[in-house]
């Protein structure tokens, strides 16, 4: 697995997603069809697993880990994890892991090169979405998502899977056709960001073997591997005693287990390699210090204290200690926050954390994020902070804090459990055979906190978390930014000893007020009432015009999705003020006018609630989720959040904190240099669609924010749906006390017609954009103007070309000229501006082969408008977009989004049932016919990224204008 993954916080074991259980013939036993049985991390361990995973092992030592479940009903995860990943490469196979995992998808035995990817798309696959893999130091994980539960689909999975695992061709021009795909990802991955990352992990283990070992693999390696060489990796690793199957999914468990053993017991049994070596890692090293200067990063400085590494068992009293510690770094956590969101914060942000590297080292590292130039003020408070936890320990209320906060997450797991998600237990076998973390049940959680949590007293947790506390005394400090600090490394050490000479007090015990938005007078009366019986909708609207909309439903046992808009948006923006409604999102950082955000989050411990505010084009949302139990308290804080906004001066400045940096990122990617110059020149400079400038973001207040939208908490329009498991009788009851209660509101939502102008640019010329990332990056993209999104049939058949333009994209340009990694089509045609849509095809290719690329996107155009479409391109489009749409209301996301304007728009639901047919409808004339309408050559707008300092001239074959 990454390395990132094995850096944990302390005391989360507890609270890791539940996994496995006993594998069975009968229920607490593990299946034994081999006399070389591997042993199961649970089958050591005196805590008691969950009895709803069934683990097996083939008699050729391949392992598997079922489970039977029904969220998503219909749909089943396939996850077939090999055991090796880039640490088990030599010298001279670094990236070959990487580069097999890619070579999956490239021919094997019963699976022609180039046919893998077309046969799941005609199953419903979309590639990317559910089909895909990744490597990691550790292992390589191959991932199928299916969108339906049929029992030929699985069967073809493990023959894909099979094929994989001991199948691939591995031919000599397959290798060299995928080679320059590899080598464009690499192309993509590098930047600021890896760069930093890989000196980070150079400048805290020196030496070791996994920082010469990144999965990506050295360029030398990539353009000289023969299949050979791959094949040797292959030969070495894919074996079954290697390898762990997992399926999670809507199948009884007789049956998974069938397919997999019809696919893989005639697989020659052959050992696993040895573990291989990730270190050394020199645990006493301390003193030093490291500067990694690049213009993109933003200021920040991590001290990290090494320790040996501690190699225990997952048991009940690793557990016990482990929460106990998790409650420390939960405390230390919300101080760390606390500062940051004072309005004299000495720093964006900070962290302390207990991590391992591998199981050569332990960490505690304490990581501050300042703006440029004070890191210093960061690194003094944090260290000071720390210091003053690991002498003085914790206060009681603190404690108390914490552990509503666990209480609550343990009892939200406990009541939903019967309806978790595929995607959380498939996650949990992973996490059983990478982390030998043993899987247990929510009821186990919550019962074994509960037995636990009289003892969870400020003295204990202080002992613990001091039983693993490295003390920071000379630890390694690292800095990363644009500038070195002024001093270099010593000024680094000199502000480490002013830090630890500090004085330090203990904290001060605390109580937490009371809520004080209860009462928001006599409770609404409903004067409208209706059911649609199609979706079963229940639609309600009160005497004062807030609308609401229900949807019961169990798939997510107690869990209550919401959506409350309120009149207003990105509509209410205009070209003398386009910054207008920008602050809403920071609505949330000023708090409610009687508790700042800091007193709300100690107030609200152990209730499933919250708020934060977006921008839509035409409404401000509120979004979130909470319980059965909570919805009267999340109905009183969304109404207090209309009524009394606290509009703090702290959540002003922690907005004001990030204004720089985002300005000094503006070109450092080429995604980012397109996406902040391209609004203003497909608009012809319309303020409203163009980044505005530093100052002008400086200038934006909350006095202003309640200028602008002061009226629309008053009075404008509300919308609100509930969807979920809930008792509609007390759901009603729950708004009418509160938003319900509220003064008369607006019963519509504002047209804003002036407003809903949009403007495509006449200008067709090339533009040449520069960003300063790496020297050989360079991105394409194309931008037609569509129409709006009244005719659904027509916007139907755009997101239908768009998904073929992806498809022939990845063939063309990244699978026949191995020129891109992930290029990609869309189409978005506007519901609120009349006549605004746009398609864009978008590719990250190399410098050097920009001219190719354009003339191959070019071809595809041409090919789209004037050549017979190719009907099997049709059905690899299209079946994807169907089981999306039988998925669709199989989460509570997506019965939200159904329902959120099921009022104001009721007309646009029957875009919903009209959805698959009208799919199935359309014909290659009628996507032909769209292609010639709207993708002319001559319509386009072409962005061409360039570094900076390259020019256009020789790149590209015509100059841009």
């Amino acid at each position: 697995m990454n390395f990132a993954a094995r850096v944990f916080a302390a005391g989360l074991l507890l609270l890791l997603p539940v996994a496995p259980v006993f594998a069975q013939d009968t229920q607490g036993e593990v299946s034994e069809t081999t006399t070389t049985k591997h042993l199961w991390p649970f089958e050591a361990s005196d805590i008691p697993v969950d009895p709803g995973f069934v683990f097996g092992q083939l008699e050729n030592g391949m392992r598997y880990i079922l489970r039977e479940n029904a969220t998503p009903e219909g749909t089943a995860l396939v996850r077939m994890r090999i055991g090796s990943g880039s640490l088990e490469e030599t010298e001279s196979e670094r990236g070959l892991a990487h580069f097999l995992e890619h070579m999956a998808f490239n021919g094997s035995t019963n699976i022609p090169e180039g046919e893998m990817i077309p046969l799941l798309e005609r199953e419903g696959l979309a590639f990317g979405a559910d089909t895909n893999a990744t490597t990691g130091f550790e292992a390589i994980t191959y991932m199928l998502d299916l969108p339906r539960n049929d029992e030929e689909l699985l069967g073809t999975a493990m023959m894909l899977m099979r094929e994989t695992a001991s199948e691939l061709t591995i031919a000599p021009e397959a290798v060299e056709r995928e080679r320059g795909v590899i080598l464009a990802e690499r192309r993509d991955r590098r930047g600021f960001a890896q760069r930093a990352r890989e000196d980070g992990f150079e400048f805290i283990s020196p030496g070791a073997r996994y920082t010469q070992r990144l999965p990506i693999g050295t360029l030398e390696v990539i353009e000289n591997a023969t299949a050979a060489d791959l094949r040797g990796l292959y030969e070495r690793t894919y074996t079954p005693s290697n390898t762990v199957m997992i399926i999670v999914g809507d199948f009884p468990v007789s049956v998974m287990e069938q397919a997999i053993r019809t696919r893989f017991a005639d697989w020659a049994p052959a050992p696993a390699p040895p573990e291989p070596v990730s270190g050394p890692v020199d645990t006493a090293r301390k003193g030093a210090s490291d500067i990694f200067i690049d213009p993109a990063l933003s200021e920040s400085v991590t001290l990290t204290q090494l320790g040996p590494h501690i190699d225990e068992p997952d048991t009940l009293a690793r557990r016990k200690a482990s929460l106990l510690r998790g409650v420390a770094y939960g405390v230390i956590r919300r101080r760390l926050a606390r500062l940051a969101r004072s309005s004299t914060a000495p720093f964006r942000g900070a962290s302390f954390s207990q991590g391992s590297i591998f199981k050569d080292a332990r960490t505690n590292t304490l990581s501050i994020a300042s703006e440029d130039g004070k890191w210093r003020e960061g690194m003094l408070a944090a260290v000071q902070s720390i210091r003053e936890a690991a002498t003085y320990g914790f206060t009681k209320a603190e404690i108390t804090e914490q552990l509503s906060n666990i209480r609550t997450t343990l009892e939200n797991r406990a009541a939903g459990s019967d309806t978790r998600a595929n995607s959380f237990y498939a996650s949990a076998a992973i996490n059983l055979v990478s982390d030998e973390s043993v899987p247990t049940t929510p009821e186990f959680q919550l019962a074994f906190f509960n037995d636990l949590e009289d003892a969870i007293t400020p003295g204990a947790v202080l002992a613990a978390f001091r039983d693993r506390y490295i003390p920071l005394g000379d630890p390694l400090i690292r800095f990363q930014g644009r500038t070195a600090p002024e001093g270099g490394e010593e000024a680094l050490q000199s502000a480490f000893a002013q830090a630890i000479a500090l004085p330090i007090a203990p904290p001060q015990e605390g109580s937490a007020k009371e809520f004080a938005y209860s009462d928001f007078g006599e409770p609404g009366t409903v004067i409208i009432d209706k059911r649609d019986e199609r979706l079963g909708f229940r639609t309600i609207t009160f005497a004062n015009n807030v609308r609401l909309t229900l949807k019961q439903t169990d798939i997510r046992e107690d869990r209550v999705a919401y959506r409350l808009l309120l009149d207003g948006g990105a509509l209410m923006n205009t070209r003398e003020d386009p910054l207008r409604t920008y602050l809403i999102g920071s609505l949330s950082a000023g708090g409610l006018g009687a508790h700042s955000r800091d007193e709300l989050q100690t107030i609200l411990a152990g209730r499933s609630v919250g708020f934060s505010a977006s921008n839509t084009a035409d409404t401000f949302s509120f979004t979130g989720a909470t319980t059965p139990r909570d919805l009267a308290l999340q109905m009183q804080l969304l109404t207090a959040a209309l009524t009394d906004p606290g509009y703090r001066e702290e959540g002003l400045q922690q907005f004001r904190r990030g204004i720089d940096n985002f300005f000094q990122t503006l070109d450092s990617t080429p995604f980012r240099a397109l996406s902040n110059a391209s609004g203003a020149i497909l608009s012809d400079g319309d303020p409203r669609f163009s980044l505005q400038t530093r100052d002008e973001f400086f200038a934006l207040n909350y006095t202003k924010l309640d200028e602008a939208i002061g009226d629309r908490l008053a009075s404008g329009a509300i919308e609100l749906s509930l969807v979920g498991d809930f008792d509609e009788e007390e759901a009603i009851a729950r708004v009418a006390s509160t938003l319900g209660a509220l003064p008369p509101r607006e019963p519509e939502f504002r047209l804003r017609k002036d407003a809903r102008e949009r403007a495509f640019t006449s200008n067709r010329t090339r533009h040449v954009l520069t960003h300063t990332c790496e020297p050989d990056q360079a991105l394409l993209r194309m931008v037609w103007p569509t129409d709006d999104d009244a005719d659904f049939t027509e916007e139907l058949r755009m997101s239908l070309l768009a998904r073929m333009v992806r498809i022939e994209l990845t063939d063309r340009l990244r699978e026949e000229l191995g020129q891109a990694y992930s290029p990609n089509a869309s189409s978005s045609m506007s519901k609120i501006y009349p006549g605004y849509g746009t398609f864009t095809l978008t590719a990250s290719v190399d410098v050097t082969e920009l001219e190719a690329a354009r003339g191959a996107i070019a071809k595809l155009i041409t090919d789209l408008r004037e050549e017979p479409i190719d009907p099997d391109l049709i059905q690899r489009a299209r079946q994807p977009l169907l089981e999306a749409y039988d998925n669709a209301l199989k989460s509570l996301g997506g019965w939200l989004q159904l329902a959120d304007r099921a009022q104001s728009e009721s007309d646009r639901l029957e875009r919903w049932f009209k959805g698959p047919d009208t799919l199935r409808a359309i014909t290659a004339d009628d996507l032909s016919e769209a292609a010639r309408k709207y993708l002319s050559p001559e319509s386009a707008v072409e962005f061409v990224v360039l570094p900076k300092g390259e020019s256009d001239q020789g790149v590209l074959a015509v100059p841009s204008s």
